[in-house]
């Protein structure tokens, strides 16, 4: 399991039938993420609303 699965910008496109990175990643960053070694990615945003509702 990658970072990748717990990002919201990681969704699942209809169109192409496969999950895809939301972000316009540069040629180094789109290497990373489909060699799956994106580990630290600048853009990672957890999907999680348990978080958001505790700082309420």
């Amino acid at each position: 399991m990658s970072i990748c699965d717990e990002c919201v910008n990681y969704v699942y496109d209809d169109e192409y039938e496969c999950y895809s990175c939301l972000v316009n990643l540069d040629e180094d960053e789109m290497y990373r993420f489909l060699k799956g070694t994106n580990d630290s990615c600048p853009y990672f945003d957890r999907d999680d609303e348990y978080f958001l509702a505790g700082k309420q």
